[in-house]
């Protein structure tokens, strides 16, 4: 079997990959629109001001179940009417929902950006901010859970990532 035979019968080569160039140009913009857990909780546990805010854009029954300590609550469809109230222009927004499995986190981005603010997701949402360990609060306080040796490496602050 030739190479060309062996990429079109393999689906991950069916398309041909892009370019260095494009993969870059690719993963740089990706870079700009997305965030990940670690990154966030390492920049709220430097103390300080990290130079942007979270806003938890679920309802207030998810909210109560838990939410990142600190976050602005302002649900998807309350956006238009009450951002301006709650966050800053000047400031730039991380947005999360649940989970990877959700869009919420997406719909708010494109919902802030759409009124002017700069805007990231944060990738994994809530489920990953939980599932990597770190501190949460709900209507009874502030909770941990134990790291998922699957999401966070069990011997390490950081994946090295």
């Amino acid at each position: 079997m030739t190479t060309t035979e062996t990429r079109t019968a393999n689906p991950v080569l069916r398309v041909a990959p892009a370019t260095p160039a494009e993969a870059a140009a690719h993963f740089r913009a990706s870079l700009a629109f997305h965030a990940d857990v670690s990154d966030v909780a390492a920049a709220l546990g430097a103390g300080g001001d990290p130079g942007f805010v979270v806003l938890d854009s679920r309802s207030t029954a998810a909210w109560e179940q838990g939410h990142v300590p600190g976050a602005v609550h302002l649900p998807t469809a309350l956006i238009p009417e009450q951002a301006g109230q709650l966050l800053d222009r000047a400031v730039p927004v991380v947005t999360y929902c649940w989970g990877p499995g959700c869009n919420g986190a997406t719909r708010a981005a494109l919902a802030l950006a759409e009124l002017g603010y700069q805007v990231k997701e944060m990738l994994g949402g809530f489920e990953y901010w939980v599932r990597e360990g770190f501190e949460f609060e709900t209507w009874e306080g502030r909770e941990r859970r134990s790291a998922d040796p699957l999401t966070a490496p069990s011997d390490a602050g950081d994946c090295g990532c």
